[in-house]
């Protein structure tokens, strides 16, 4: 019997015992290809040499040393990596240990700097429905996701939501991507005249939204026209990379694709490829200056941030992404992976949109796909997916809830950047004969 406190208490899960390349191999020998890196996590794949060299070599030198007293080499090389190769004016980077507490790092840092500033009347955070942010109390208030936040919300602050960008919904058939795109952004402008133009802290969203919403990028135009209205106003711009950053979308900086800098970024995940649990919260070195020429100390922190150990490892998956092409492989292989979905699912009944950036892929499900309705929630689309291509040796991150964090459903796709085209074909396979199981058992 095991003593593990499990995600779900009413699954029986196999252990994995290795990793090897794109695939985990579980304690009977059977092979599952990583089709979602975890959680669009194992950008590199598993059992990279170099990434375990330079973790073992790390634990040999200095495993831990808290940071009220020291920093460490690891530490500030990777920080200067990030930031030589971060959006302009990009300055200053705080380590943490993952996506949530970025996100609670960054609230936190938007509301500190106004006081720093002596704007003490800004208290509001504007985020955005479906969207997903993390799992702590403050990350998982600003989250959009209805699903995630129900039996929490007595215990969460307030957040104000409005529309995402989610063209294959909320598009009209009259209106251009463009004309659309700039109408969903304007919701950001009323929100912050509704609650006052010197009340609003930040504005937070993902560059492309992932787990709820299933690997959705913005029209052209849209965060162009987010950040005029932050600056119009003084909002501070949080994006949330946590699960789309890291080259996940092709880019370094999944913002770098929309000609956007934000004032305050969060990424994880990739970072740390699955070899350490790390993340960063990036901003810019006017809210750095703010801090260190007013009261000099952020008021947050955990033991763990800046660990030795997590910063070396990040430090060989970010060179690994930057000198092995691996950038341009993600955004390449992305293109091939989506061509073969469109070729295998595009005209599938069942299939209503595929949409993604790079090796971020995202396919919605619905029961009709004239009307785009979505099947009913009592019909578990999602979960009887996940049982049905794990079942078949590949591992995809199926999500209810699309549309409204009750109805809709999608597969999420993020395997890691070095696939293969042959290994693209297996994962298309897999998936669709799992889809052909699905439709004649519903």
């Amino acid at each position: 019997m095991s003593h593990v406190f499990p995600r779900h208490t009413k699954e029986i899960i196999p252990t994995a015992m290795y990793g090897e390349g794109c695939y985990l191999i579980d304690e009977k020998g059977k092979r599952y290809f990583d089709g979602s890196g975890g959680a669009a996590v194992s950008c590199l794949g598993h059992n990279d040499p170099e990434i375990i060299t330079a973790v073992k070599e790390q634990v040999d030198k200095l495993a831990f040393a808290h940071t009220r007293f020291f920093t460490s080499s690891p530490t500030e090389k990777l920080a200067d990596l990030l930031i030589e190769n971060a959006p302009k004016n990009i300055d200053r980077v705080y380590f943490v240990s993952g996506g949530s507490e970025a996100v609670e790092a960054a609230i936190k840092l938007a509301r500190q700097y106004h006081l720093e500033k002596g704007d003490n009347k800004r208290k509001h955070v504007i985020a955005r429905r479906q969207s997903y942010h993390g799992n702590t109390l403050g990350a998982l208030a600003v989250g959009g996701n209805e699903w995630r936040r129900k039996q929490f919300s007595p215990l969460l602050i307030h957040i104000n939501h409005i529309a995402p960008c989610y063209e294959y919904i909320d598009k009209s058939e009259i209106e251009s991507a463009f004309e659309y795109g700039q109408r969903a952004a304007q919701e950001l402008e009323d929100e912050i005249l509704r609650l006052g133009t010197d009340q609003v802290i930040a504005f937070i969203a993902e560059p492309v939204v992932g787990a709820t919403l299933g690997a959705v990028p913005p029209v052209d135009g849209y965060f162009s026209r987010i950040r005029e209205i932050c600056d119009k106003y003084g909002v501070l711009l949080i994006l949330d990379e946590v699960m789309c950053g890291m080259g996940r979308t092709g880019h370094l900086f999944a913002c770098e694709a929309d000609n956007v800098t934000p004032d305050i970024l969060c990424i994880a995940k990739g970072l740390g490829a699955g070899y350490q649990p790390i993340g960063a919260m990036l901003c810019t070195k006017e809210i750095y200056n703010a801090i260190k020429n007013g009261s000099g100390f952020f008021q947050h922190g955990h033991t763990y941030i800046g660990h030795p150990v997590a910063t070396a490892a990040g430090f060989a998956v970010v060179n690994a992404l930057l000198n092995r092409g691996l950038i341009d492989r993600s955004r390449n292989m992305g293109l091939k992976l989506h061509s073969a979905l469109k070729r295998e699912l595009g005209q599938h009944p069942n299939v209503g949109d595929i949409r993604g950036r790079g090796l971020f892929q995202g396919i919605e499900l619905v029961e009709n796909r004239e009307t785009k309705k979505p099947f009913l929630p009592s019909k578990s689309i999602s979960k009887k997916i996940k049982e049905l291509t794990f079942e078949s040796g590949l591992i995809c991150y199926p999500m209810s809830g699309t549309r409204d964090g009750i109805n809709g459903d999608h597969i999420l796709l993020a395997p890691p950047f070095i696939i293969n085209e042959k290994q693209i074909s297996e994962v298309v396979e897999k998936l669709s004969s799992s889809l052909k199981k699905l439709i004649t058992h519903i």
